[in-house]
């Protein structure tokens, strides 16, 4: 009788890390974040032309995102300040981007009050996701 709970417990935690595992941080996920967050709050879902727009434009801090990663994010990137190297944006040129949702959502704050003086709308997160995964 033993040996079937165990075979059960055993089975159970082997697909919970199969589930885990197949849930795993990636750009697509974030897309998929951002885009439901984005209906939730009734606008629309990403758009890969609006993040590329949003991206290169200045903003009301006079700051966009590209003054520090590029107008196409899939090279070396600089900061405007402390010109320290940033990493490309793009996941096809860093897989390391966007693997980590603690990083995603650390950046995507700072950055954005930095360049916009408030947080990004989940429809302008996912319009630049949408524009970095179709960057290839």
């Amino acid at each position: 009788m033993q040996s079937v709970r165990f075979l059960a417990l055993a089975g159970a935690l082997a697909l919970s890390f199969a589930v885990a595992g197949a849930m795993a941080d990636s750009p697509a996920s974030f897309l998929e974040r951002f885009n439901a967050d984005a209906r939730n709050a009734g606008e629309g879902p990403g758009n890969a032309a609006r993040g590329q727009k949003f991206f290169n434009q200045t903003h009301g801090n006079e700051w966009k995102c590209a003054a520090c990663h590029g107008a196409v994010p899939t090279g070396k990137g600089e900061h405007a300040v402390t010109h320290k190297i940033i990493e490309p944006m793009a996941p096809a040129f860093n897989p390391q981007r966007f693997t980590d949702a603690a990083k995603v959502d650390k950046w995507f704050r700072r950055n954005c009050k930095d360049v916009l003086a408030r947080e990004c709308t989940a429809r302008e997160k996912a319009d630049v996701m949408a524009w970095l995964i179709g960057l290839k």
